[in-house]
């Protein structure tokens, strides 16, 4: 691994101020790994760092500046001694009609969702790649389907499945990556939407969300902690009464 042989490994986790990224921080935590917390919203991300002690660090970060990210991979390095998993887990769901209305959302989720991922593993790979590491991306069921309304947002999940299948052929046997794909989870995503017709229709659906942040962060830990030989490429999970 990148950190000593003595010491616990790290897992460097994008988006981990809320949702999936914060209960994936706190599980692996739990399972002896010492974290290096990325997102924007400092606040959040220190104070879980500091709830969680120890071999935890927050970073204050964009998947959008590659300079900050080339930033945070240094204090990865330097505080922790590298990254052993990068969780690429920062994202949004500007979900809405297809019309040039909406043009800014679209280009953000391309720049967050799929360009974000690209970039951030781009940044740490060496890290990853020193004596065998893991990248686990989060897509969505949206990167299997998609419906009215949700047409970029597919794009960018798609466009992240079919990046994590290439670059799982182009990194084994030492660096694993796996792919998650979660159904309706109950996190924050609509909260950001813009078009208000949509945002109260999906906000309606997650607030029924059954599928809890920490039931996925479990699922992470699972997959991230088989054997070196044994490698989970993909999860895909829904809520037992979604449909699609």
């Amino acid at each position: 691994m990148s950190s000593s042989e003595t010491s616990s490994p790290v897992a460097v986790i994008t988006g981990a101020s809320s949702g999936i990224g914060a209960a994936a921080a706190r599980s692996l935590y739990a399972a002896g790994y010492r974290v290096a917390l990325l997102a924007r919203r400092l606040d959040r991300i220190t104070s879980l760092a500091d709830e969680l002690g120890d071999g935890a660090i927050a970073i204050e970060a964009d998947v959008t500046d590659r300079d900050g990210l080339v930033a945070a991979a240094e204090r990865v390095k330097t505080e922790l001694g590298g990254a052993d998993v990068l969780i690429n887990n920062a994202g949004v769901m500007l979900l809405g009609p297809f019309s040039a209305d909406q043009r800014d959302d679209y280009r953000n989720m391309i720049q967050v969702n799929l360009m974000g991922a690209i970039t951030t593993t781009e940044v740490f790979l060496d890290q990853l790649k020193d004596g065998g590491g893991d990248i686990v991306n989060l897509s969505s069921v949206a990167g299997r389907t998609a419906r009215a309304g949700n047409g970029v947002y597919a794009a960018t999940k798609w466009g992240v499945n079919g990046w994590s299948e290439s670059l799982r052929q182009e990194l084994l046997p030492d660096v694993r990556v796996t792919l998650i794909e979660p159904g309706v989870v109950d996190t924050e995503l609509p909260t950001h939407i813009t078009h208000e017709g949509t945002r109260e229709g999906v906000q309606k659906m997650y607030d029924a969300a059954t599928v809890k942040p920490e039931e996925v962060a479990e699922i992470i830990t699972f997959a991230l902690t088989r054997p070196r030989h044994l490698v989970i490429n993909e999860i895909l999970l829904r809520p037992a009464d979604q449909l699609g």
